[in-house]
């Protein structure tokens, strides 16, 4: 059998600290990302609403300017929606790297 050696038992606490830290660092991380998530969620909601409405006005009143204005809401809401999938392809990544972290901190 091996023993540990005072080495080991000091390694060990170390990268258990360490670990605990990146743990407590990406607990926050993750309550800051969804929070972000909440907002950004809201915002999608919104600009939805409002590409409804401009497409509708845009089809009622034929003109260049309905059209733009429908186009220009299209692209805030495409890029609000491609911002929103990047948090939630965070978060992911995130709460994996939180278990690995958490699986490392229980051998």
């Amino acid at each position: 059998m091996d023993t540990p050696t005072l080495i080991d038992v000091a390694n060990k606490g170390i990268n258990s600290r360490l670990t605990e830290r990146r743990l407590r660092r990406g607990t926050q991380s993750l309550a800051s990302l969804r929070n972000e998530l909440s907002v950004v969620e809201e915002q999608v909601q919104h600009f939805a609403e409002e590409v409804h409405d401009l497409e509708i006005r845009a089809l009622v009143s034929e003109t260049p300017l309905a059209d733009a204005e429908s186009r220009d809401a299209m692209r805030h809401m495409q890029a609000i929606t491609k911002h929103r999938d990047y948090l939630r392809g965070a978060i992911a990544e995130l709460e994996v790297r939180q278990d690995d972290l958490l699986d490392k901190l229980g051998r």
